[in-house]
């Protein structure tokens, strides 16, 4: 199974619609996104060009409140995001994954020695350490800001992780 992991989207939706198109090309059936889509509508955008299942953290840039109001969810027509608190976590194949939107979240998750693998966003960088046996990743940014706009695959089944350059799609 492959997971598509983004970040920082901020509003990009040229940039956006190009890897999300590309992400259901390959039928990549499960996103993560670690954080800062910054508005209702980048939301709904996504929800809607995404054919799979969307796990979200909403970051430190966006509509914050939103992921308590259901109305307004249902409302934006959002039927495929599960949104949570800071943190995250899915179970795919034996691995146990986290995802964070800040750093200093992704290494106390780390520092908990219950994950394989923790993504992250927030520095808009591409990025890979080891702590133990746990992989911290940040996929970088989707929006381009800062730096080209990447997002990362993971591969469950062969444990391979790729960097992915949207202008190269």
């Amino acid at each position: 199974m492959k997971i598509a992991v983004i970040s920082d989207t901020h509003d990009n939706l040229a940039t956006a619609k190009k890897a999300l198109s590309w992400l259901n090309r390959k039928k990549i059936e499960t996103l993560i996104h670690c954080g800062d889509v910054s508005s209702p509508a980048m939301l709904k955008e996504i929800s809607k060009r995404f054919k799979g299942k969307i796990h979200l953290i909403l970051g430190n840039v966006g509509p914050v409140g939103m992921a308590k109001d259901p109305f307004r969810i249902k409302e934006l027509g959002i039927k495929n995001v599960k949104f949570y608190g800071q943190t995250g976590e899915l179970k795919i194949n034996d691995k146990k994954l986290a995802f964070a939107h800040e750093p200093a979240m992704a290494e106390r998750l780390a520092q908990s020695k219950k994950y394989d693998l923790i993504f992250f966003g927030h520095t808009h960088q591409p990025w890979e350490k080891r702590m133990g046996k746990c992989r911290l990743v940040n996929p970088g940014t989707l929006a381009g800001m800062f730096s080209k706009a990447t997002f990362a695959i993971y591969d469950a089944k062969t444990d391979k992780l790729e960097l992915k350059l949207v202008e190269r799609l």
